[in-house]
């Protein structure tokens, strides 16, 4: 490259307006990055999966707190906090931030969420629990419903089939042993 050339490019190219769609670069979805670059934050491979989703009591009445138990695993490298929603019927009813990653190799995390279903309308309710993380390398295993739905009366009616309320539902991952201990 001669000289000329070298010195417009180096004068010239930061003049340029950097956006999502500059002119001299063409449209692009993503923004460019270079080549020694990642994108993980200095972090190689992310990969959390949730293992199990359990609830109780399974049958409630409206104005109960729903607890929600969650088994999570880290089993590759990176550091994130990353928001956690759990989901009734697609709507969210309890979040927190999950920080994972203080450590190399597999870590499993148990999280707990309360739901107060004071104002919640009587009905079965799907409970997933959604972890999403755009830089995971399989985000399909980062959310997972209970399949039995949480069943909520009307406050002070009688339970369904005359059954007592309580119980619990839960989910799991059948890929997972579930023989770590987490913390």
């Amino acid at each position: 490259m001669s000289p000329r050339i070298a010195l417009f490019l180096l004068l010239a190219l930061p003049a340029l307006p950097a956006t999502r769609t500059d002119a001299w670069a063409g449209s692009r979805t993503a923004p460019f990055r270079i080549a020694a670059e990642n994108g993980n934050g200095g972090n190689l491979n992310i990969n959390i999966i949730v293992r199990q989703v359990s609830f109780t009591p399974a049958v409630a009445r409206v104005g109960d707190a729903v607890r929600i138990e969650v088994v999570v695993e880290d089993v590759d490298e990176g550091y994130r906090t990353i928001p956690s929603r759990i989901l009734a019927n697609g709507k969210p009813v309890a979040g927190q931030l999950f920080t994972f990653g203080s450590s190399k190799g597999s870590r499993i995390y148990r999280e707990s969420f309360l739901w107060d279903t004071k104002g919640a309308a009587p009905g079965e309710y799907k409970i997933k629990a959604d972890y999403f993380l755009w830089e995971d390398s399989s985000p399909f295993d980062n959310e997972m419903g209970v399949t039995q739905p949480l069943i909520l009366v009307p406050a002070g009616a009688p339970f369904p089939d005359g059954k007592p309320g309580g119980g619990t539902a839960t989910e799991k991952d059948p890929r997972w042993k579930g023989d770590r201990s987490g913390g």
